[in-house]
């Protein structure tokens, strides 16, 4: 019978080769449905009233005003609004027959507030007091002591970086409709068949009377497995209505609420011998997540296993609205820390950042061969040798150049995820999953696994996903998806074949186990000659179809990626402005799918991390609680020529494609802040202490020291 091994480098047909995404078309020629496109028959338009401070008591709330209005359908208060934490909180929503009623009505709602203690300020522990911190981890590890009275060279510096918004271009929101005491919610989500659970603990209804679509997505990042308060709001209206209701942030509120990435700063302290041997490291680290801290403290340093090493991580509980999992969770900040004090190390010793890394490279762990061939081939994509110099450009001019690097790891375990493989009579082959596609490709690799497996061209197979009616599938986070879906989808595929092998084995003189399926022909292994074709194959299943389900696999898939970045830079020291000139990203993520989209997911990240290292900072103002850039005018994202040219080379072959597919979405994304920051280094002679990278950033580092 076919097994559910991966079929070797020879015998792939569609595996690892660049295989354009399935929804391409479908998405260019705008026919593809987000959740803003739909539009149900009587549907009413939704708002909320959120708060307009940063924390206070609601001590009274009128909706009647607003309730006469024309066009108000509905009205329902939050149960959370007798005290807001941020600004921006919901408090009342409301449904009506247009936007513009709608707005109009909100301004209806009359709300007061007894204003209370808050903090917005990205501040230090000590400055922040008492009340807004809370200690969540301290650390040691060896003798940090002795290991400073080792160190020949110290290197100290404060490093960090801000508060950003998940900033998602298609922002949140949904589309409700009651059908009896069933809902459906076209949503945009990364978890599309936990949407069941979550409107079942916010309505009282059992998940099953819930149907949650979500065909394609717009951005995530991480803030997208909630319902949400604003989901539950939008049922309710929904029910009280008696129509359907689409409820979508407004662009400010999404900015605001939606999602933010905690800041995170460390003063830190690492110490070597002359050689370059790291032998110490000690660290105090602080950061705000929002109003609650969850969790202990980041695992600093990050990936080099230091052996002396103290670390102390401080939470600031601030009123800016709770975090959320932004792509590589604390994984950014924490290699933005560690790589720029290993940076500035290495220029302290005198070192080539790239000589002192690979000095080290064995204390990063079970994946040191792999960084080596990865800095390797990085070294040569960017030309390192010839591109790097001692910090400081010499060159005449105002323009500075200067390369920096990192490195980074990621998990990518699968998540569990089922899938449905159907092969009907007529030849025709479908497979189903309650998936979602956050634009990264899942539908098309669900599709060239299915057809892979089947042995037919990729057309041939209907991929069903995006709708909770199929087969539960795992979140899509931690970039866990490819390693689930991949492998429910090979397991339940073989399975089917299998069973097909059984109805066509008498015809060809043959056992299940010697047939095989391959160029559209189920054939005896040994004697490929002797096979009949697919469509011949299926018309022997009589009038019914054979169906397998089969959930993720763990066997054929693992865990654990690493990758190297280079960055190459120009900096005016007369402007301060940074810009980018080359980004080099060499990554593994175990057996690649399709090459096409895996680089895609690459360059994605790339663009991302110069956005982040660059332009991205979520601004609040202590004196009035508020957020001062919510809107795409003052929060700013890179544009086109902005990135820079991008290289991307994947990991293939001995070695990497034996541990089935991995995770990719989150690693690429952790590198590009501390590669960038450490080529600004490089150029102007002075540590830009934390991100992004704005020119007046870089002139205040070089008016400390840098190259003026």
């Amino acid at each position: 019978m076919a097994d559910y091994k991966w079929p070797p480098a020879d015998k792939r047909a569609l595996i690892g080769k660049r295989i354009s995404r399935l929804d391409g078309p479908w998405k260019s020629s705008g026919r593809v449905k987000y959740t803003y496109d739909i539009n149900r028959p009587g549907m009413l338009f939704g708002r909320m009233i959120t708060s307009r401070y940063a924390h206070a008591k609601v001590t009274h709330v009128d909706t009647s005003e607003a309730e006469k209005m024309p066009g108000v359908k509905a009205v329902y208060t939050f149960p959370t609004s007798s005290e807001v934490h941020w600004e921006g909180q919901e408090i009342v929503a409301l449904a009506a027959e247009t936007e513009n009623q709608a707005r109009d009505a909100a301004r209806k709602v009359h709300i007061t507030y007894e204003p209370l203690p808050y903090l917005v300020a990205d501040a230090e522990p000590a400055k922040a007091g008492a009340q807004f911190t809370k200690e969540q981890s301290a650390r040691t590890t060896g003798d940090v002591a002795a290991g400073f009275q080792q160190a020949e060279v110290t290197s100290e510096g404060r490093y960090g970086v801000p508060v950003i918004t998940h900033c998602c271009l298609e922002a949140h929101g949904q589309v409700t409709e009651w059908k009896g005491d069933s809902l459906t919610v076209w949503c945009s989500t990364q978890y599309v068949s936990g949407q069941g659970a979550e409107y079942s603990t916010g309505l009282g209804i059992p998940a099953n009377k819930v149907e949650a679509i979500c065909p394609v997505m717009g951005g995530g990042f991480g803030s997208k497995f909630s319902a949400d308060a604003w989901g539950v709001a939008c049922a309710q209206l929904a029910k009280k209505a008696g129509r359907p209701v689409k409820m979508m942030l407004e662009r400010d509120h999404e900015l605001m609420v939606a999602g933010a990435r905690p800041s995170m700063y460390a003063d830190v302290k690492v110490g070597a011998k002359k050689d370059g041997t790291l032998v110490a490291w000690d660290s105090q680290s602080w950061g705000t997540g929002g109003p609650d801290a969850q969790g202990g403290g980041p695992a600093l340093p990050y990936i080099f296993r230091i052996p002396n090493v103290r670390r102390k991580h401080t939470a600031v509980l601030t009123n800016i609205g709770p975090e959320r999992a932004w792509r590589a969770p604390n994984h950014p900040q924490m290699c933005l820390i560690t790589m720029s004090a290993l940076d500035d190390l290495a220029a302290k010793l005198g070192m080539d950042p790239f000589d002192f890394f690979m000095k080290n490279i064995e204390i990063t762990g079970a994946r040191s061969a792999s960084y080596v061939e990865e800095m390797n081939i990085a070294a040569s994509l960017m030309d390192w040798k010839k591109k790097w110099h001692p910090r400081g450009d010499k060159a005449s001019g105002p323009i500075k150049t200067g390369v920096g690097l990192s490195i980074h790891t990621w998990a990518g375990a699968a998540n569990n995820s089922n899938c449905a493989a159907t092969i009907h009579p007529d030849g025709s082959a479908e497979v189903s999953m309650g998936t979602q596609d956050l634009g990264v490709g899942t539908r098309t690799v669900v599709g060239i696994v299915a057809a892979e497996t089947f042995g037919l061209p990729l057309e041939a197979v209907t991929v069903n996903i995006g709708d909770s009616k199929y087969p539960p599938a795992g979140a899509s986070g931690g970039s866990s998806t490819i390693g689930g879906v991949s492998t429910a989808t090979r397991c339940a595929a073989t399975d089917a074949l299998n069973k097909l092998f059984a109805q066509v084995a008498p015809s060809l003189g043959a056992t299940p186990d010697q047939l095989e399926a391959v160029g559209g022909q189920v054939r005896v292994t040994a004697n490929p000659s002797k096979g009949i074709p697919w469509k011949q194959a299926c018309a022997k299943l009589g009038a019914t179809a054979v169906t397998a389900t089969h959930g993720t696999d763990r066997t054929i898939t693992s865990a654990g990626v690493g990758g190297v970045q280079m960055a190459d830079v120009s900096v005016d020291t007369e402007t301060g402005v940074v810009r980018v000139n080359k980004m080099v990203a060499v990554q593994d993520c175990g057996l690649v799918m399709d090459l096409k989209t895996a680089e895609s997911q690459v360059y994605g990240a790339l663009i991302m991390g110069v956005t982040y290292s660059l332009f991205e900072e979520k601004i609040m103002d202590q004196q009035t609680g508020r957020c001062l850039n919510p809107n795409m005018e003052f929060y700013k994202l890179a544009g086109i020529g902005d990135v820079g040219e991008l290289v991307v080379h994947m990991m293939t072959g001995k070695g990497y494609d034996e541990r089935g597919p991995i995770g990719l979405g989150e690693p690429p994304v952790i590198s590009p802040g501390a590669a960038l920051s450490n080529a600004v280094a490089n150029a102007i002679g002075a540590r830009v202490p934390e991100l992004p990278l704005t020119p007046n950033r870089v002139l205040a580092a070089l008016g400390k020291g840098g190259m003026a």
